[in-house]
């Protein structure tokens, strides 16, 4: 946390120029270094994958696990849900495991589908690491997934079935992704830019975050974090294009604030979808100012992580909270001039501000489209 604190804080970019193996292509993604030379201790190596060691990674920074377990032993493991967002899951390891096939086509004996490749097996991983016995499951929406988590995971503990739950998303650098991103003619050249002019399509990262919800019991501390609401719509405009009055993200955003209770004047910062590709950051923008108005202060936070695809909602969501304990807004590194065309008020640069409650959006493939609101315990 505190790392990521200092890096917005400095607004430093993370994206770094890659050229892809044999692709004769070249772009920019967020990459975590320490994935290469990373090995899970022997009890979990039937897990090993690139996704696995990122969570693994993940799960043990800032004693997350040692609070989770702690929290486990108060609650009853059963008691705790395990709810993760992903996209490909570990099916980098699916890649490389056809480039070794034998004669006969036959996969490595190594390759292990059901806990690599699969898309529960991300969940698996994280509640066997940590000792829970909770439902779990893991959701799959394109680049809503660890968002929808939040809202899926509010509704288990309102109804009863666990107390808390660990939730948050993972996400790796596979061909999958950059083909297919290319494919689309979605990939920029240049770090992304989002809002920007110039800007040309996105940036691909990887990330792993996690979070532990739990039921509000008694006075909250002053530091506590709250989901106040949660907002989801599936407008099934296109396949990959949002719909170009940003309708669906509008329905997303309209329900948060409704489930909050809330109005747009009670929000204090909107941390943007932003991808960087034109046609998203249009529809977006039309959907933000449409009901917000061009008052609250913007940033898309793509430019420092990239897009983390089915972790990029948790990621968000963790910088947003970071937003509030600093109270500083952060601020789109990468974009140097706003698009005329589009009209919030968006932070080019960190600032300091009052930050009590914020708005983080994500948007998937399909109008898979979820808003989720935070808010500082006592405001």
């Amino acid at each position: 946390m505190e790392a990521t604190r200092r890096a917005l804080a400095d607004g430093r970019s993370g994206l770094t120029h890659w050229r892809v193996d044999q692709s004769g292509f070249d772009t920019f993604v967020g990459p975590v270094p320490a994935l290469s030379d990373l090995r899970l201790p022997e009890r979990w190596a039937d897990w090993d994958c690139r996704n696995n060691r990122l969570a693994y990674l993940a799960l043990h920074q800032d004693d997350f696990a040692d609070f989770a377990t702690r929290a486990a032993a108060r609650y009853g493991a059963r008691r705790v849900g395990v709810l993760i967002g992903t996209t490909t899951s570990g099916i980098r390891e699916t890649e490389e495991a056809f480039t070794r096939r034998d004669a006969d086509g036959a996969l490595p004996p190594s390759f292990r589908y059901r806990r690599a490749h699969t898309g529960f097996a991300a969940a698996d991983f994280v509640r066997s690491v940590l000792g829970l016995q909770g439902p779990a499951t893991v959701v799959s929406t394109a680049c809503s997934s660890s968002a929808k988590v939040f809202a899926a995971a509010a509704r288990l503990i309102a109804c009863g079935v666990i107390d808390a739950a660990v939730v948050g998303g993972v996400d790796t650098l596979c061909g999958t992704t950059l083909f297919g991103f290319r494919s689309l003619e979605l990939l920029a050249s240049t770090p992304c830019q989002p809002f920007d002019a110039e800007r040309s399509g996105l940036s691909l990262g990887e990330a792993g975050a996690f979070v532990f919800l739990e039921r509000s019991a008694g006075a909250a501390r002053s530091d506590d974090i709250l989901l106040l609401g949660a907002g989801e719509s599936s407008d099934a405009y296109h396949m990959s294009t949002p719909h170009p009055e940003g309708l669906g993200a509008r329905l997303a955003i309209e329900s948060a604030l409704a489930s909050a209770h809330l109005s747009a004047q009670d929000i204090d910062y909107v941390n943007l979808h932003g991808t960087g590709t034109r046609t998203n950051d249009a529809a977006e923008d039309k959907a933000v100012t449409g009901l917000l108005g061009r008052r609250v202060p913007c940033s898309s936070t793509k430019g420092a992580t990239g897009h983390a695809l089915g972790a990029a909602g948790a990621v968000e969501l963790v910088i947003s909270a970071l937003a509030i304990q600093t109270q500083t807004f952060p601020g789109g590194v990468t974009t140097t001039r706003q698009d005329p065309a589009l009209h919030c008020n968006f932070l080019r640069a960190p600032q300091p501000g009052r930050v009590r409650r914020v708005l983080s959006n994500s948007f998937g493939f399909g109008g898979t489209n979820c808003a989720l609101l935070i808010g500082a315990a006592v405001p």
